[in-house]
Formats: structure tokens, sequence, C-alpha cells
């Protein structure tokens, strides 16, 4: 038997499913997220195995979708000492790299940044001719500073790379194996931002390195090791271990992105509204044929504006472990949350905290299947503040789904996640927004199943001059490249299909250009 294994780490539970060749579901789990996520990931991994009775050795693929990398820079911690090289040279020197960083941020980082000649213009010329011995310079500085990786940023290199990558060959060459981002390959036009993006893709190498080698150490633990290992990224599809450890950041926001994947799949929806409930937020999503819609406007991580590609969410605290409190103002709801200490907490369990999941067992809609809980312990809460609870839980997940929402007309709503349990049944009827609202079979899972189907992607972006072929013959050409970089990354070829084409007319640039990216999915061979 083909099996697969998915994990996704969220910050209360981590799940953990096992799906067959035909994605029936064979096992699932759920543990706390523990502080240091590595051994959430192993009391899952074991846990899934042992309930299921699964021959490990039966696994083909272990799919990991983690949050390693956020909480380091969200909390600042075992972040590498980053070297950042901007080639930009006269061009961009009224505003400094990490400007706009927190101060402890770049206290993390170790501040340490140089701007040498280099860098284009908008239409690919250079600005000024890079200077080797200038970044040779630069990088023997850099080592005696003891910087753990470097980020290399160069104006406009979306348009003209070949100041980075030749920088880049420089600095190995001086620093040898030390990791290397080059900006080009993370964000888009926006030097700020691009530059900010790959700093931080630089400063969770080492985050990722340790997190990939403890995966692999836990399901070589577990007797997982004829299974190929995968990463799930925050586009709904997967990467190797060894893209992983050079793109990192890509793993950022890839829990929601989990969910809005398994949503789909275990809907059969296509487009709609995704409401992800978890114990401390609420993620509110759209699906676009079946994949989440991405951000059209910079995104900011851990208090830095990027302008990598990331799902545009919505995110509340709000979930099923959040603390319910009375205010002059009324219900405030969050964004507090007892998180994974809601069984020794929350005020059904014997503790003193109300929570949103206390507020739906009072008002009877709820039921957990728990014999710690005792529902006599829920007759301290007035009923006029459980019924008015209710009502601002209700309010809150309603203005998420119309904040989401591109257009005044409802649509299709998902509710997953553990905490979904907080939402009424009586309102799917009625809930302002949705033209019909789904809870399905194991919305619970919904994360990890997401990264057990998750696919493979290529993705291609490039510039095409229209005076050489036409606009037709460019599309056709950028979807075959697509589809080849899929094919290649390990998907069926039968089942490869393009579900994104972008085209952006360069009316600066010299012949007609156009810039085409394009990508195209496929399910994992294994």
């Amino acid at each position: 038997m083909s099996l697969r294994i998915g994990i996704d780490v969220g910050g209360t539970h981590t799940d953990a499913v096992i799906l067959d060749r035909d994605n029936r579901l064979v096992g699932a789990y759920k543990t706390p997220t523990t502080a240091d996520v590595t051994t959430g990931i192993k009391n899952a991994l074991n846990g899934v195995l042992k309930s299921s009775g699964v021959d490990p050795s039966e696994i083909k693929a272990a799919m990991l979708g983690t949050t390693h990398c956020t909480n380091a820079i969200v909390e600042r911690k075992n972040l590498s000492r980053v070297g950042i090289l901007r080639l930009g040279r006269p061009a961009t020197l009224a505003i400094k790299p990490l400007t706009a960083f927190p101060e402890d941020l770049k206290e993390a980082l170790g501040n340490i940044w140089y701007i040498a000649h280099g860098g284009h213009e908008y239409d690919g010329r250079e600005i000024s001719k890079l200077d080797e011995d200038e970044i040779r310079k630069y990088a023997k500085d850099m080592k005696s500073k003891g910087v753990e990786a470097v980020a290399i940023c160069g104006v406009f290199s979306p348009v003209n790379p070949e100041h980075e990558k030749r920088a880049g060959e420089i600095i190995k060459e001086e620093l040898e194996k030390i990791p290397i981002t080059l900006s080009h390959e993370i964000g888009s036009i926006g030097l700020l931002e691009r530059e900010n993006a790959a700093v931080l893709n630089a400063a969770v190498t080492k985050v990722a390195e340790n997190a990939i080698n403890a995966f692999l150490g836990a399901l070589k633990e577990a007797g997982v090791d004829k299974a190929k290992p995968y990463l799930t990224q925050n586009d709904g599809t997967l990467m190797s271990v060894e893209y992983a450890k050079r793109y990192p950041i890509r793993t950022i926001a890839s829990g929601p992105t989990n969910s809005c994947r398994g949503a789909a799949f275990l809907t059969g929806l296509r487009d709609g509204v995704i409401v992800d409930i978890g114990g401390t937020t609420t993620l509110v999503s759209m699906i676009v044929k079946g994949f989440p819609r991405e951000s059209a406007i910079a995104v900011e991580i851990g208090g830095v504006r990027t302008n990598f590609r990331m799902p545009d969410l919505i995110s509340i605290g709000c979930g099923g472990g959040s603390v319910v409190r009375m205010t002059e103002e009324g219900v405030k709801i969050g964004p507090d949350s007892v998180g994974y200490r809601l069984p020794e907490e929350g005020l059904a369990w014997g503790g003193k905290v109300v929570t949103n999941t206390d507020i739906a067992l009072a008002a009877g809609y709820a039921k957990i299947d728990d014999e710690k809980i005792n529902l006599e312990r829920l007759k301290v809460l007035d009923r006029d503040f459980v019924n008015k609870a209710v009502q601002k839980i209700v309010s809150e997940v309603e203005g998420c789904i119309d904040r989401i929402k591109t257009g005044p007309e409802a649509v299709p709503v998902v509710l997953v996640g553990g905490g979904g349990i907080i939402i009424p049944p009586e309102v799917y009827s009625r809930l302002k927004g949705a033209s019909k609202v789904i809870r399905p079979e194991h919305f619970q899972f919904a994360n990890a199943i997401g990264a057990a189907i998750a696919q493979v992607s290529g993705e291609v972006d490039r510039v095409f001059s229209l005076e050489k072929l036409s606009r037709d013959e460019a599309l056709k050409t950028a979807k075959e490249m697509a589809i080849s970089e899929a094919i290649k990354a390990g998907a069926k070829p039968d089942t490869v299909e393009v579900v994104e084409v972008d085209e952006i007319p360069l009316a600066y640039l010299p012949g007609n250009a156009t810039r085409i990216r394009v990508k195209a999915c496929g399910n994992l061979t294994i």
C-alpha cells in the first residue's frame, strides 16, 4: 500500500493525518503544539501511526507545514546574523538597508549592511558597473563580523539579475558554504520590500535547516525512513527539503494555506471563503480554482514590510481558547487566548477562565467528548451574557467574510479547524455574506489533510519581446515551461494543469515587452 502522511503545526495544536492512494483518510491525530515545535511534531507522528496501526514502511511521502520560521521572526529567536549587500551605489544612498526594521529585530540580525556599486535602471541598463574588488572587501568584512547568512539585493534585479548573480558568486568564493539569498528569487519589483524579504529569508536559514533536520530525524525515529519528505509552502504546493532550506521564507503562512487546500478537498469547492477557526485565531481567506487567493498588497511579517508571495488573509483573535469577558462597552472576545491550555484553564474543565468554547458548551450547541468536562460548572454564567457572547462570535466572523469578499454577492463558506464548534449550526442558514455554510466531515483536520494532498508546482516568471513572437506564442511557451517545471519537480504528467496566468505589459521596456507569470500544478508521483 502507498500512503502519505500530512503534519501541520498550528499555534495551539499539531495535527497529523494518513491518506491512502485514493485520498481516503486512514488515520488522524491531534496533539498540543509544544514550545519547541519539534516535540509536538514527534508526538503527532507517533500518535497517528499508533492509533491507525499503519506499518511505517508503507508511508511513501511525508509533508510538513510548520511555524518554525514564523515563530523565529516574531519572537526574534535563533535568527542568523545577516550580512546585507545592496547593489545600487550611488543611486540608493538616501535610504539605508534595515531602515524600517524594528530595533529589536535589527539587533537580532546584527545590523550589518553595505551599499556597493551596481544595480540597473528600469530598462535593464546598468546604474554603475559592478566593482568586484569592492564586493570582495565587503565579504572579508562580513567574515570578520561573524556573518552566518548573506542577503544580496540589486536595484531592478527582477528585470536584470546579472549583478546579483555575480555578487553571489564572489561572496561564495570568499565565504564558502554560507547560505546566500538573491532578492530576485524571492520578491518582485520594489527595492526596499524585496530587500526586506531577502533579509528575512537569510535570517531564518539556520532555523529552517534545524527544523528540517529535526523533521527528518523524527521520521527516521518513527521508522518512516522510506518516505520522501516535503514541506508545504504558502501557495498551497509542496517543496523539497533542499528547496525549503534555500527559500525558508516560503513556509510562512503555509498553515492557513493548508487549511484552504484541505477545505477545498473535503467539500469539492473550487471557489469560496474558508473560515479556519483554531485555538487562538480565526483566519479567513478565499480560494480561487481550489487555491488560496494571493495578496495584491505588501505584507508585513514581524513588523517588516515585504513584497514576496503571500496568501490574502484576514486574522482575528477569536478562537476556541479566546478569553471572553464583559466590559463597559459590552462583551469582548480575545485577543488573548488560553490556547493549548484550554483543558486546564477553561471553565468547563474546572479552570477559572471563560473561553469561546465554554460559551458554545453553555449555549448547548457544542458537544465535546471529554470526561473532564462538567457542564454544571457553566451554570454560573448569566444566560444574557452567554447569548451576547454567541452574537459577538458570529458578528466577528461575519465581518471577516465581508472584508475578504471582492463583491456584494453571497458566496459559499466553509468552516474548518478545531475551533469550528464555536459557530452555532442554527446560524448557518442566515450567516451574512454566505450563500451556504458547510462544515465538512473531518473539518478539525483540514490543515493536515491540506498538507497531505498538496500538489507539486512549477512556476515561470519571465519577460518576452513581442517583436520576435506573437502574444499567443509567448503565452504558449510560458505555459509549456511551467508544466515542464512541475513535472521535473515530481508531478504526474497527466495531472498537471495551468492554474494561474498573469500578464503585465512593460511599456517602459523597448521591443514591446511583456512580463508573463504562469503557474502549473499536478499531483505528486509516489
